[in-house]
């Protein structure tokens, strides 16, 4: 055992001198390059207002033909937009549902080089990974400077629990850091024992040994992508979304060659369809690639191989406010992160084959598996709970498949850009972090294979994306000064918006208190306020799902408050689209549905009803009496009406929508009703932690006292109740 402990020290050793020896070798043939702040004309601001999407749509009907069509308005889709328009070429960019609505909202919110790709281009000796790994390390340093306001450095603990196994990691680390070289965000640093635990308290600290902390950088990615395509927008570039792409459109060149010239397009929010004509196609639709590459040529053979990767959000007291956690030896292999995001916790991801789908789903056995690898590294005093599930969601990564290797774990995120014979260029595979890098290889590609009249070269390493221009750490400071909004929601507006926080915050309504002034919240937990949701309709959201998952976070960070904050979301973008009730309620059911089968609502109910009724004799009796005293008519049931009875019974006056999203919680039969079966299922889930929460529950209990109090005034009578004449 000894013997074979040594030899992984060796390992690494030899892990360190190889890393070395490659990378001074690569750095010495890679060509130097310059920091954002270093590049001349790189700040300046694009004048540019957001035109409506009406105005998008038109341009898409009228303009007689583009230079280039991208398809897909992921990241991948958004940088070729960005880099494309800023090189002079006339560029227009459709997406079938939402910017971001696929994989890029669904990452892990790292911007990363890939430490585990390091460690295998190095045991490897593969060459074209330690170079992925190396540009996108620079990849990482320009988005934590293009976009400061969304991006921040994070520091990564990798526990260690074999002695042995501390200069393997370190080693391993430090070359990390090695590569980077002056693109390192800041230095790895071994940490004992005692200050782990200091650090990280939550951590199972029995058989710790000691941690290496490393650093990679954290992003929203959603509103990443919405910020490079709002900035390609600023340049000039027409973008639209909830634009399908329904056929390619084919002619001839000069030669007589065969090639794609243009699309067909339908508005799937109204319906309209048109043709658009395009020097050049750029197919940039992530897991999606293939079915696009097959309206160019029937025959092609496929690239993609789509891997689904599960990721659950869980309260923010599961891991401290600024350090993330690496489990690099997880029970089948995989690397789980476990991350702090926008005060909640992120733990994922898993890794397997599955379908290419526009609606993927989280499985209760993936969620299962990221519970059961979290418990083994926390202490026990933090309990796992599957009830403190807040949401769930499924990735598909499009991943470039190698017919030598066998499983989507030993495939590398390098990325391809292929130009077919009718010249339909495709960018696949790659990672979220090298978005930029991808972007600009594949407008490289087109510019060549198409012959396009571009008048710069790439203009993208380094430029600032929306709402980095003006904005500074302490920016939130003028926002609470200037208009009366809470610290809290100051923050959010400022890292999210960053210096457009401003014109978010004229939006914002009254609030009729002395403070804050101005700005409702739509749900008391999170600091997304109303003014949000009128920017966010200019930000081109046409949906109410692309307001509650993109625009706002709140469907990846709680399903649940996101179903509350619902209505509010529908009744003010209402005013500003101008919807009927009619598609009010169509909205509403949408996202309903959204809530329940994409952020792992469905999931949730369904991981309850599995359980058993595990109560003592006692619970039993005492939860019965709840039911009976919210039932006042011994009907069996407790209905909507008993609901909002109870509720007024202790002084709380809610609403129609709020009193159904009570019932809805519990009335797992969805017959309107609640039977004593289903509330005694609830507190067993309680009781289990399968549940950590129950507003119907807290209402039996509070019942209860209403109740006991009203009894207990009926049994003294005023005489003897003391202060009588």
């Amino acid at each position: 055992m000894a013997s074979a402990h040594l030899r992984r020290v060796a390992a690494g050793t030899a892990f360190l001198g190889a890393g070395a020896l490659a990378a001074s070798w690569l750095t010495s043939e890679a060509p130097s390059r310059v920091s954002a702040a270093e590049i001349s004309g790189k700040k300046l601001r694009a004048k540019r207002t957001l035109p409506p999407r009406d105005e998008q749509i038109k341009s898409l009907q009228t303009e007689d033909e583009f230079d280039v069509l991208i398809i897909g308005g992921g990241a991948t889709g958004a940088g070729c937009a960005l880099d494309s328009v800023t090189r002079g070429l006339k560029t227009a960019l459709v997406e079938l549902d939402d910017f971001a609505s696929g994989t890029s909202s669904r990452s892990t919110k790292l911007i990363h080089g890939g430490v585990r790709y390091l460690q295998k281009a190095i045991f490897n000796l593969d060459i074209d990974q330690y170079r992925m790994v190396k540009e996108a390390l620079h990849e990482r340093t320009n988005m934590l400077e293009s976009a400061p306001h969304l991006t921040h450095p994070l520091p990564i603990m990798l526990p260690v629990y074999t002695w042995w196994q501390i200069p393997y990691y370190w080693v391993g680390i430090k070359m990390y850091d090695l590569v980077a070289g002056s693109k390192s965000v800041k230095s790895s640093y071994y940490l004992s024992k005692k200050d782990a635990l200091e650090l990280f308290p939550m951590l199972r600290g029995d058989k710790l040994c000691g941690a290496i902390v490393y650093y990679d950088g954290q992003q929203d990615d959603a509103r990443m992508c919405l910020a490079i395509a709002l900035t390609a927008t600023r340049h000039g570039a027409t973008v639209a979304n909830h634009v399908r792409v329904t056929k390619l459109i084919h002619g001839q060149d000069a030669t007589g060659k065969r090639v794609v010239q243009g699309a067909s397009l339908r508005d799937e929010l109204t319906g309209k369809e048109w043709d658009v004509k395009a020097k050049c196609v750029i197919n940039a639709t992530g897991p999606f690639t293939d079915s696009i590459r097959k309206m160019d040529d029937q025959k092609v053979k496929e690239i993609c191989c789509p891997s689904s990767g599960v990721h659950i959000v869980l309260p923010g007291y599961y891991s401290p406010d600024q350090m993330g956690l690496l489990d690099p030896d997880t029970s089948d292999g995989r690397v789980i992160f476990f991350l702090p995001w926008q005060r909640q916790t992120i733990a994922g991801t898993t890794d397997r084959l599955c379908d290419v789908t526009h609606d993927p789903k989280p499985t209760e056995d993936e969620i299962e598996f990221i519970l059961g690898e979290v418990k083994n590294y926390l202490n026990p005093d933090v309990e796992v709970r599957r009830g403190d599930v807040l949401s769930a969601w499924s990735g598909i990564r499009p991943l470039v498949s190698d017919p030598n290797k066998e499983d989507t774990q030993s495939l590398a995120r390098n990325h391809i850009v292929h130009v077919s014979d009718s010249n339909l260029v495709t960018i696949a595979g790659g990672k979220w972090t090298t978005y930029r890098a991808m972007a600009e290889h594949t407008i490289d590609a087109a510019v060549k294979a198409c012959k396009l009249p571009a008048t710069k070269e790439c203009q993208t390493d380094g430029l600032l994306i929306e709402g980095a221009h003006g904005w500074t750490p302490t920016m939130y400071i003028r926002l609470v000064q200037d208009f009366g909004l809470e610290c809290e929601v100051a923050q959010h507006l400022s890292m999210s918006y960053g210096d457009r926080a401003f014109a978010v915050a004229k939006l914002a309504s009254l609030t009729g208190k002395r403070f804050p002034i101005i700005g409702k919240r739509i749900h008391p937990e999170f600091p997304y306020i109303d003014a949000e949701i009128r920017y966010g309709v200019r930000e081109y959201a046409c949906t109410a799902i692309d307001m509650i998952a993109r625009r706002l976070r709140l469907a990846f960070l709680n399903n649940q408050a996101a179903q509350e904050a619902l209505p509010t979301v529908i009744d003010i973008m209402a005013e500003e689209l101008k919807w009927s009730e009619k598609e009010k309620k169509v909205q509403y059911e949408k996202a309903t549905a959204f809530l329940a089968e994409q952020m792992g609502q469905q999931v949730n109910r369904a991981s309850r009803e599995k359980m058993s009724i595990n109560l003592s004799k006692d619970e039993m009796q005492l939860y019965i009496k709840r039911f009976q005293m919210i039932d006042k008519e011994h009907k069996g049931y407790v209905s909507i009406n008993d609901i909002r009875r109870s509720m007024k019974s202790f002084g709380e006056d809610v609403s129609g929508e709020e009193l159904h999203e009570i019932l809805k919680e519990i009335d797992t039969n969805m017959n309107g009703q609640v039977e004593l079966d289903e509330y005694l299922q609830m507190m067993s889930a309680i009781k289990s932690g399968a549940v950590a929460y129950s507003r119907f529950a807290r209402m039996a209990e509070m019942q209860e006292a209403v109740v006991e109090k009203e009894g207990l005034m009926k049994k003294v009578s005023v005489e003897r109740s003391g202060g009588g004449v």
